[in-house]
Protein backbone atom coordinates (compact mmCIF):
# COMPACT_ATOMS: atom_id res chain seq x y z
CA UNK A 1 0.00 0.00 0.00
CA UNK A 2 1.23 3.51 -0.83
CA UNK A 3 1.20 6.06 2.01
CA UNK A 4 1.14 9.86 1.70
CA UNK A 5 4.12 11.96 2.88
CA UNK A 6 2.32 13.10 6.03
CA UNK A 7 1.65 9.51 7.15
CA UNK A 8 5.27 8.50 6.52
CA UNK A 9 6.49 11.54 8.51
CA UNK A 10 4.28 10.68 11.48
CA UNK A 11 5.47 7.09 11.36
CA UNK A 12 9.10 8.24 11.37
CA UNK A 13 8.43 10.32 14.47
CA UNK A 14 6.78 7.34 16.16
CA UNK A 15 3.39 9.04 16.35
CA UNK A 16 1.61 6.33 14.34
CA UNK A 17 2.47 2.88 13.04
CA UNK A 18 2.23 1.98 9.36
CA UNK A 19 -0.04 -0.93 10.26
CA UNK A 20 -2.58 1.35 11.93
CA UNK A 21 -2.22 3.83 9.09
CA UNK A 22 -3.01 1.09 6.58
CA UNK A 23 -6.17 0.25 8.48
CA UNK A 24 -7.10 3.93 8.62
CA UNK A 25 -6.60 4.18 4.83
CA UNK A 26 -9.17 1.43 4.37
CA UNK A 27 -11.64 3.16 6.72
CA UNK A 28 -11.02 6.95 6.64
CA UNK A 29 -11.63 8.56 10.03
CA UNK A 30 -12.36 12.12 11.10
CA UNK A 31 -8.79 12.31 12.44
CA UNK A 32 -7.26 11.47 9.05
CA UNK A 33 -9.62 13.92 7.37
CA UNK A 34 -8.39 16.69 9.69
CA UNK A 35 -4.74 15.75 9.08
CA UNK A 36 -5.23 15.97 5.32
CA UNK A 37 -5.04 19.78 5.53
CA UNK A 38 -2.02 19.76 7.87
CA UNK A 39 1.41 20.58 6.43
CA UNK A 40 4.89 19.59 7.57
CA UNK A 41 7.82 21.91 6.82
CA UNK A 42 11.01 23.28 8.37
CA UNK A 43 14.73 23.67 7.82
CA UNK A 44 18.18 22.50 8.91
CA UNK A 45 20.53 25.41 9.69
CA UNK A 46 24.32 24.85 9.68
CA UNK A 47 27.29 27.22 9.71
CA UNK A 48 31.05 27.61 9.90
CA UNK A 49 32.75 30.55 11.62
CA UNK A 50 36.22 32.02 11.65
CA UNK A 51 36.70 34.62 14.35
CA UNK A 52 39.84 36.48 13.36
CA UNK A 53 42.44 36.84 16.10
CA UNK A 54 43.38 34.65 19.04
CA UNK A 55 40.96 34.01 21.88
CA UNK A 56 37.19 34.25 22.00
CA UNK A 57 36.36 34.68 25.68
CA UNK A 58 34.51 37.92 24.98
CA UNK A 59 32.26 37.76 21.92
CA UNK A 60 30.16 40.61 20.51
CA UNK A 61 26.91 40.22 22.44
CA UNK A 62 24.38 39.78 19.64
CA UNK A 63 21.85 36.98 19.83
CA UNK A 64 22.52 33.37 18.77
CA UNK A 65 26.31 33.80 18.88
CA UNK A 66 28.72 32.67 21.57
CA UNK A 67 32.21 31.29 22.13
CA UNK A 68 31.11 27.72 21.40
CA UNK A 69 30.41 28.69 17.77
CA UNK A 70 33.74 30.41 17.19
CA UNK A 71 36.41 28.97 14.88
CA UNK A 72 34.63 25.80 13.86
CA UNK A 73 31.69 24.06 12.21
CA UNK A 74 28.24 24.29 13.77
CA UNK A 75 24.80 22.81 13.77
CA UNK A 76 22.75 25.88 14.66
CA UNK A 77 19.21 24.55 14.77
CA UNK A 78 16.67 22.21 13.22
CA UNK A 79 13.13 23.55 12.92
CA UNK A 80 10.08 21.34 12.34
CA UNK A 81 6.76 23.05 11.66
CA UNK A 82 3.39 21.31 11.84
CA UNK A 83 0.61 23.61 10.70
CA UNK A 84 -2.98 23.81 9.59
CA UNK A 85 -3.42 27.37 8.27
CA UNK A 86 -6.71 29.19 8.23
CA UNK A 87 -8.92 28.63 5.20
CA UNK A 88 -11.26 31.23 3.68
CA UNK A 89 -14.35 30.33 5.75
CA UNK A 90 -15.84 32.86 8.17
CA UNK A 91 -15.31 30.68 11.27
CA UNK A 92 -11.98 29.19 10.21
CA UNK A 93 -9.70 27.46 12.72
CA UNK A 94 -6.21 26.04 12.63
CA UNK A 95 -2.98 25.66 14.58
CA UNK A 96 0.78 25.94 14.30
CA UNK A 97 3.64 24.28 16.16
CA UNK A 98 7.31 25.22 15.63
CA UNK A 99 9.76 22.86 17.32
CA UNK A 100 13.51 23.58 17.65
CA UNK A 101 16.32 21.11 18.22
CA UNK A 102 20.00 22.01 18.43
CA UNK A 103 22.20 24.49 20.36
CA UNK A 104 20.20 27.57 19.33
CA UNK A 105 17.17 26.06 21.05
CA UNK A 106 18.85 26.81 24.39
CA UNK A 107 19.27 30.48 23.44
CA UNK A 108 15.58 30.60 22.58
CA UNK A 109 14.87 30.26 26.31
CA UNK A 110 11.22 29.20 26.08
CA UNK A 111 11.60 26.40 28.65
CA UNK A 112 8.78 26.64 31.17
CA UNK A 113 9.46 27.44 34.85
CA UNK A 114 8.96 23.75 35.67
CA UNK A 115 12.27 22.90 33.94
CA UNK A 116 14.15 24.89 36.62
CA UNK A 117 16.52 26.31 34.01
CA UNK A 118 17.51 22.96 32.53
CA UNK A 119 18.80 22.94 28.94
CA UNK A 120 18.41 20.03 26.54
CA UNK A 121 18.99 21.40 23.00
CA UNK A 122 15.21 21.31 22.52
CA UNK A 123 12.58 24.03 22.70
CA UNK A 124 9.07 24.93 21.64
CA UNK A 125 9.42 28.10 19.58
CA UNK A 126 5.72 28.61 18.88
CA UNK A 127 2.56 26.62 19.61
CA UNK A 128 -0.80 28.30 19.17
CA UNK A 129 -4.37 27.84 18.03
CA UNK A 130 -5.47 30.32 15.36
CA UNK A 131 -9.14 31.32 15.03
CA UNK A 132 -11.16 33.70 12.87
CA UNK A 133 -14.30 35.54 13.95
CA UNK A 134 -16.43 37.16 11.20
CA UNK A 135 -16.39 40.71 12.57
CA UNK A 136 -15.92 43.32 9.82
CA UNK A 137 -13.17 42.01 7.56
CA UNK A 138 -12.48 39.21 10.05
CA UNK A 139 -10.44 39.16 13.24
CA UNK A 140 -7.70 36.52 13.40
CA UNK A 141 -6.77 35.30 16.90
CA UNK A 142 -3.64 33.52 18.13
CA UNK A 143 -4.03 31.73 21.46
CA UNK A 144 -0.94 30.13 23.00
CA UNK A 145 2.77 30.80 22.48
CA UNK A 146 3.72 33.11 19.61
CA UNK A 147 6.63 35.25 18.36
CA UNK A 148 6.86 38.88 19.41
CA UNK A 149 4.97 41.31 17.18
CA UNK A 150 7.87 43.79 16.84
CA UNK A 151 11.18 43.69 15.03
CA UNK A 152 12.78 43.97 11.60
CA UNK A 153 14.49 40.59 11.81
CA UNK A 154 12.97 37.18 12.50
CA UNK A 155 13.88 34.48 14.98
CA UNK A 156 13.76 32.25 11.89
CA UNK A 157 17.19 32.62 10.26
CA UNK A 158 16.22 31.88 6.61
CA UNK A 159 13.84 34.86 6.67
CA UNK A 160 16.62 37.35 7.46
CA UNK A 161 18.88 39.15 4.97
CA UNK A 162 22.00 38.37 7.04
CA UNK A 163 23.30 35.29 8.85
CA UNK A 164 24.15 37.05 12.13
CA UNK A 165 21.51 38.97 14.10
CA UNK A 166 21.42 42.68 14.85
CA UNK A 167 21.68 44.24 18.30
CA UNK A 168 18.15 45.57 17.82
CA UNK A 169 16.90 42.01 17.47
CA UNK A 170 18.91 41.06 20.55
CA UNK A 171 17.12 43.53 22.85
CA UNK A 172 13.62 42.85 21.50
CA UNK A 173 11.18 40.54 23.27
CA UNK A 174 11.04 37.18 21.58
CA UNK A 175 8.14 35.01 22.67
CA UNK A 176 4.94 35.60 24.61
CA UNK A 177 2.30 33.30 26.07
CA UNK A 178 -1.11 34.89 25.68
CA UNK A 179 -3.74 36.04 23.18
CA UNK A 180 -3.16 38.18 20.07
CA UNK A 181 -5.79 39.68 17.77
CA UNK A 182 -4.99 40.88 14.23
CA UNK A 183 -7.24 42.89 11.92
CA UNK A 184 -6.79 44.17 8.36
CA UNK A 185 -8.74 47.37 7.77
CA UNK A 186 -7.93 47.45 4.05
CA UNK A 187 -5.07 46.67 1.66
CA UNK A 188 -3.00 49.44 3.25
CA UNK A 189 -3.53 49.25 7.01
CA UNK A 190 -3.48 46.37 9.50
CA UNK A 191 -3.09 46.24 13.27
CA UNK A 192 -2.53 43.79 16.12
CA UNK A 193 -3.15 43.95 19.86
CA UNK A 194 -2.65 41.40 22.60
CA UNK A 195 -2.14 40.49 26.23
CA UNK A 196 0.37 37.99 27.63
CA UNK A 197 1.66 36.69 30.95
CA UNK A 198 5.06 38.38 30.70
CA UNK A 199 7.48 39.91 28.21
CA UNK A 200 10.03 37.16 28.81
CA UNK A 201 10.20 34.08 26.56
CA UNK A 202 9.62 31.41 29.23
CA UNK A 203 6.39 29.57 28.44
CA UNK A 204 3.71 29.89 31.15
CA UNK A 205 5.87 32.29 33.15
CA UNK A 206 4.22 34.67 35.62
CA UNK A 207 4.98 38.05 37.14
CA UNK A 208 3.88 36.86 40.58
CA UNK A 209 4.84 34.18 43.08
CA UNK A 210 5.44 31.27 43.26
CA UNK A 211 6.74 31.21 39.66
CA UNK A 212 8.52 34.59 39.93
CA UNK A 213 10.34 34.26 43.23
CA UNK A 214 12.37 37.51 43.11
CA UNK A 215 10.79 40.96 42.81
CA UNK A 216 7.34 39.47 42.18
CA UNK A 217 4.37 41.67 41.28
CA UNK A 218 0.61 41.44 41.70
CA UNK A 219 -1.32 38.57 40.13
CA UNK A 220 -3.13 41.04 37.87
CA UNK A 221 0.13 42.30 36.32
CA UNK A 222 0.28 41.34 32.64
CA UNK A 223 2.13 42.31 29.47
CA UNK A 224 0.36 44.38 26.79
CA UNK A 225 1.30 44.86 23.14
CA UNK A 226 0.11 46.64 20.03
CA UNK A 227 1.33 47.33 16.50
CA UNK A 228 0.28 48.91 13.22
CA UNK A 229 1.51 48.28 9.68
CA UNK A 230 1.06 50.48 6.61
CA UNK A 231 1.73 49.17 3.09
CA UNK A 232 2.15 51.51 0.13
CA UNK A 233 -0.53 51.00 -2.57
CA UNK A 234 0.10 50.29 -6.25
CA UNK A 235 -0.68 53.92 -7.07
CA UNK A 236 2.71 54.96 -5.64
CA UNK A 237 4.54 53.47 -8.58
CA UNK A 238 8.02 52.09 -7.82
CA UNK A 239 7.41 52.59 -4.06
CA UNK A 240 4.39 50.26 -4.05
CA UNK A 241 4.80 47.46 -1.57
CA UNK A 242 6.97 49.55 0.74
CA UNK A 243 6.05 49.14 4.39
CA UNK A 244 6.10 51.15 7.61
CA UNK A 245 5.65 49.30 10.90
CA UNK A 246 5.55 50.37 14.54
CA UNK A 247 4.83 48.59 17.80
CA UNK A 248 5.13 48.56 21.59
CA UNK A 249 5.41 45.72 24.13
CA UNK A 250 5.14 46.63 27.83
CA UNK A 251 5.15 44.28 30.81
CA UNK A 252 7.13 42.25 33.32
CA UNK A 253 10.39 40.62 32.23
CA UNK A 254 11.36 37.72 34.47
CA UNK A 255 15.14 38.06 34.14
CA UNK A 256 16.10 41.56 33.05
CA UNK A 257 19.65 41.43 34.35
CA UNK A 258 20.31 37.78 33.63
CA UNK A 259 20.29 36.95 37.35
CA UNK A 260 16.65 36.06 37.93
CA UNK A 261 15.72 39.61 38.92
CA UNK A 262 12.55 40.64 37.13
CA UNK A 263 11.04 44.07 36.59
CA UNK A 264 8.80 45.98 34.17
CA UNK A 265 10.23 46.78 30.76
CA UNK A 266 9.08 48.74 27.72
CA UNK A 267 10.12 47.84 24.17
CA UNK A 268 9.35 50.16 21.27
CA UNK A 269 10.05 49.61 17.59
CA UNK A 270 9.71 51.54 14.33
CA UNK A 271 10.91 50.07 11.06
CA UNK A 272 10.20 49.84 7.39
CA UNK A 273 11.27 48.80 3.92
CA UNK A 274 11.43 50.97 0.80
CA UNK A 275 11.23 49.77 -2.79
CA UNK A 276 13.40 51.84 -5.12
CA UNK A 277 13.33 52.68 -8.83
CA UNK A 278 16.47 50.54 -9.23
CA UNK A 279 15.37 47.03 -10.16
CA UNK A 280 16.22 44.55 -7.42
CA UNK A 281 17.24 47.14 -4.81
CA UNK A 282 15.37 47.48 -1.53
CA UNK A 283 16.29 49.58 1.49
CA UNK A 284 15.26 49.21 5.13
CA UNK A 285 15.67 50.84 8.51
CA UNK A 286 14.88 49.87 12.11
CA UNK A 287 14.93 51.67 15.47
CA UNK A 288 14.65 49.68 18.70
CA UNK A 289 14.34 50.84 22.31
CA UNK A 290 14.51 48.89 25.56
CA UNK A 291 13.58 50.93 28.64
CA UNK A 292 13.73 49.81 32.26
CA UNK A 293 12.65 52.11 35.06
CA UNK A 294 11.82 50.35 38.29
CA UNK A 295 12.61 50.07 41.98
CA UNK A 296 12.84 46.38 42.97
CA UNK A 297 10.89 45.73 46.14
CA UNK A 298 12.43 42.33 46.90
CA UNK A 299 15.62 40.42 46.23
CA UNK A 300 19.28 41.51 46.46
CA UNK A 301 18.64 44.94 44.84
CA UNK A 302 15.55 45.84 46.90
CA UNK A 303 15.07 49.56 47.31
CA UNK A 304 17.61 50.59 44.65
CA UNK A 305 16.56 52.55 41.58
CA UNK A 306 17.25 50.59 38.39
CA UNK A 307 17.12 52.52 35.14
CA UNK A 308 18.32 51.64 31.66
CA UNK A 309 17.75 52.93 28.16
CA UNK A 310 19.27 50.90 25.37
CA UNK A 311 18.51 51.78 21.78
CA UNK A 312 19.78 50.77 18.37
CA UNK A 313 19.50 52.17 14.87
CA UNK A 314 20.12 49.97 11.84
CA UNK A 315 20.05 50.49 8.09
CA UNK A 316 19.61 47.67 5.56
CA UNK A 317 20.21 47.32 1.82
CA UNK A 318 19.44 44.29 -0.36
CA UNK A 319 20.17 43.87 -4.06
CA UNK A 320 18.92 40.94 -6.16
CA UNK A 321 21.60 40.80 -8.85
CA UNK A 322 20.35 37.65 -10.61
CA UNK A 323 17.75 34.99 -9.98
CA UNK A 324 20.19 33.13 -7.73
CA UNK A 325 22.65 35.82 -6.56
CA UNK A 326 21.89 38.58 -4.04
CA UNK A 327 23.84 40.94 -1.78
CA UNK A 328 22.78 42.24 1.64
CA UNK A 329 24.31 44.88 3.92
CA UNK A 330 23.57 46.17 7.42
CA UNK A 331 25.03 49.07 9.38
CA UNK A 332 24.11 49.45 13.06
CA UNK A 333 24.75 51.64 16.07
CA UNK A 334 23.71 50.59 19.58
CA UNK A 335 24.20 52.49 22.83
CA UNK A 336 23.10 52.28 26.46
CA UNK A 337 22.54 54.53 29.45
CA UNK A 338 22.48 52.49 32.65
CA UNK A 339 22.25 54.20 36.04
CA UNK A 340 23.44 51.32 38.19
CA UNK A 341 26.33 50.24 35.95
CA UNK A 342 25.09 46.65 35.47
CA UNK A 343 26.31 46.66 31.86
CA UNK A 344 23.97 46.96 28.91
CA UNK A 345 20.90 44.90 29.70
CA UNK A 346 20.45 42.18 27.12
CA UNK A 347 23.80 43.04 25.49
CA UNK A 348 26.37 41.61 27.86
CA UNK A 349 28.66 43.76 29.98
CA UNK A 350 30.70 45.88 27.58
CA UNK A 351 30.49 48.80 29.96
CA UNK A 352 28.32 51.60 31.21
CA UNK A 353 27.37 54.41 28.79
CA UNK A 354 29.22 52.78 25.92
CA UNK A 355 28.37 52.17 22.26
CA UNK A 356 29.00 49.58 19.57
CA UNK A 357 29.23 50.10 15.80
CA UNK A 358 28.67 47.10 13.53
CA UNK A 359 28.93 46.55 9.77
CA UNK A 360 27.74 43.34 8.09
CA UNK A 361 28.10 42.30 4.42
CA UNK A 362 26.46 39.13 3.08
CA UNK A 363 26.57 37.43 -0.33
CA UNK A 364 23.94 34.78 -1.05
CA UNK A 365 23.98 32.35 -3.97
CA UNK A 366 21.27 29.69 -4.15
CA UNK A 367 23.00 27.05 -6.25
CA UNK A 368 20.99 24.03 -5.06
CA UNK A 369 17.23 23.68 -4.99
CA UNK A 370 15.73 24.34 -1.53
CA UNK A 371 19.16 25.39 -0.22
CA UNK A 372 20.07 28.86 1.05
CA UNK A 373 23.86 29.39 0.97
CA UNK A 374 25.60 32.58 2.04
CA UNK A 375 28.97 33.99 3.06
CA UNK A 376 29.19 36.86 5.53
CA UNK A 377 31.80 39.25 6.92
CA UNK A 378 31.07 41.24 10.09
CA UNK A 379 32.98 43.93 11.97
CA UNK A 380 32.03 45.07 15.50
CA UNK A 381 33.77 48.03 17.17
CA UNK A 382 33.30 49.24 20.75
CA UNK A 383 33.52 53.02 21.10
CA UNK A 384 35.34 53.18 24.44
CA UNK A 385 37.79 50.77 25.96
CA UNK A 386 38.17 47.06 25.24
CA UNK A 387 35.25 44.64 25.01
CA UNK A 388 36.17 41.66 22.81
CA UNK A 389 38.74 38.93 22.29
CA UNK A 390 40.77 36.85 24.70
CA UNK A 391 40.89 37.42 28.43
CA UNK A 392 43.95 39.21 29.80
CA UNK A 393 45.95 36.55 31.71
CA UNK A 394 46.51 38.92 34.62
CA UNK A 395 43.16 40.68 34.97
CA UNK A 396 40.73 38.51 33.00
CA UNK A 397 39.52 41.63 31.16
CA UNK A 398 38.86 41.86 27.39
CA UNK A 399 41.84 42.66 25.16
CA UNK A 400 40.42 44.08 21.89
CA UNK A 401 38.17 46.92 20.75
CA UNK A 402 37.38 45.23 17.41
CA UNK A 403 35.89 41.88 16.51
CA UNK A 404 35.96 40.39 12.99
CA UNK A 405 33.88 37.43 11.84
CA UNK A 406 33.88 35.47 8.58
CA UNK A 407 31.05 32.95 8.35
CA UNK A 408 29.43 30.55 5.91
CA UNK A 409 25.80 29.52 6.33
CA UNK A 410 24.05 26.59 4.63
CA UNK A 411 20.32 26.04 5.22
CA UNK A 412 18.15 23.33 3.69
CA UNK A 413 14.44 24.18 3.67
CA UNK A 414 11.80 21.47 3.34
Amino acid sequence: MKFNNWTVALAALGVVSLASAAKAEEQPSSVMTALASTTLSGYVDTSAQWNLGTGNTYMPPFKFDNSSKADGFNLDVIQVRIEKPLDESEWAAGYRVDLWAGPDANTLGTQSPLTLGAKSDFAIRQAYVVLRTPVGNGIDWKVGVFDSIIGYESVESPNNPNYTRSYGHSIEPQTETGVLASYRFNDMISASAGIANTVGPSINSRAFTPVQAVNAYAESYKAYMGSIAITAPDSLGFASGSTLYGGIVNGFNNSVLGSGLGMPTLNAYVGGTLATPITGLRLGAAWDLLNIDSTPHSGPFAGTKDQADIWSLAGYASFQATEKLSFHGRAEYVTGDIDQGFGTVGLGTFGRDNSIYALTATAQYDLWKNVLSRVEFRWDHVEHGLAFGAADPNTGAPTRSNAFLLAANIIYKF
